[in-house]
């Protein structure tokens, strides 16, 4: 039973795919309501009216949040996004349901210990949307590559050349004579893979149009091995960049750091955390395998190779992203990267 209240109100969402467990809490956390809707955006703007004027609304960054966040913020609430990794270091209870779950997170925001989510603007993510599922489209498309590979191998029959999907690599597939149902498989293969070449270049194109004002987008191509495709992901992934005070905290929110373990007098530091955009560290660690010789970057890579030897390719590899991430933040935050240039000589 809803209790009458004036004053601000916390209000904690267990967010479904198909419904949700709104929990209504005073600043002090005197329980007001509780309810179980099924999704709209009507039942959650009726039942956000009952929570007052600007209530403080949380939820977790958990499947289809982007339309439950907008609809709050439409209907006047102030919505904060709990991270997922965060929230899990207090869920020590025996007994776990969907409103102790709500309740929890009002809880933890009206004490103050909410380990919040960026709520990335509208635009951010629709650009997100495009960057990601490029990737996703490539990944189909390499997939699809590795498979008539693989229809070639259980046959015995060597690729007459390196690039198997190049001009001359499809001038002998079209020649190629395979009995069936290899051939039929190879055909169809080929036909999703250039439908995927098709769907790539279109979003190359959109992403483009979208970003030929961006100051930064421009700015961080000087950076050795970052191009469009790789500059595009990283400006959507980062977003606004002044939300990060220094270069140490981008790279943390990356996962680029190594974790951090200390009690009394000792600290273990181990692997990078990996906590964050998966897609961002891939894009970091691709523009340093593609970091052109005589550059800061390589320098630091081929650095630790030659202290550490080769076995430590990946440490080298990660902590040259951490460097090419700290010139990623500057040139973002300032528009232009002052080490780029040293004596007329590119230095990154």
């Amino acid at each position: 039973m809803d209790t009458q209240y004036d004053g601000p109100q916390i209000v904690g969402m267990d967010l479904h795919r198909r419904r949700s467990v709104l929990v209504r809490m005073t600043p002090e956390g005197e329980r007001l309501g509780k309810v179980r809707i099924l999704n709209s955006p009507a039942a959650f703007r009726e039942e956000i009216a009952k929570a007052g004027v600007r209530p403080k609304v949380v939820l977790e960054a958990t499947y289809g949040w982007y339309w439950a966040a907008d609809t709050l913020t439409d209907a006047g609430a102030e919505v904060h996004l709990a991270h997922p990794l965060g929230v899990k270091a207090f869920t020590y209870r025996r007994v776990q349901n969907d409103e102790r779950d709500a309740a929890d997170l009002a809880d933890l925001l009206r004490m103050g210990r909410l380990p919040e989510a960026w709520i990335a603007p509208r635009d951010v993510r629709d650009l997100r949307e495009l960057t990601r599922y490029r990737a996703k489209l490539v990944g189909k498309r390499t997939g699809y590559k590795d498979m008539v590979h693989a229809v070639l191998a259980e046959l015995g029959i060597a690729a007459a050349c390196s690039d198997l999907f190049g001009r001359s690599g499809t001038e002998w597939l079209d020649g190629l004579r395979l009995p069936q149902p290899y051939a039929g498989k190879v055909a169809s293969l080929r036909t999703l893979i250039d439908g995927c070449t098709g769907e790539i270049a279109m979003l190359d194109e959109v992403i483009a149009d979208l970003l030929a004002g961006h100051t930064g987008y421009r700015v961080i191509q000087q950076l050795t091995g970052i191009g469009p495709v790789l500059a595009a992901v990283i400006i959507a992934e980062i977003g606004d960049v002044t939300r990060f005070g220094r270069p140490a905290q981008l790279c943390s929110w990356a996962g680029l750091t190594p974790r951090h373990r200390e009690s009394d007098l000792k600290v273990a530091r181990g692997h990078i955390t990996k906590q964050g955009s998966t897609i961002l560290r891939w894009a970091m660690i691709e523009a340093v395998q593609h970091a052109r010789a005589g550059t800061k970057i390589r320098a630091v890579r081929d650095g630790i190779i030659a202290r550490r030897g080769p076995e430590a390719r990946n440490l080298a590899k990660t902590a040259a992203a951490r460097q090419l991430l700290t010139l990623v933040f500057y040139g973002l935050r300032d528009g232009h990267i002052r080490c780029l240039h040293t004596n007329g000589k590119a230095a990154a």
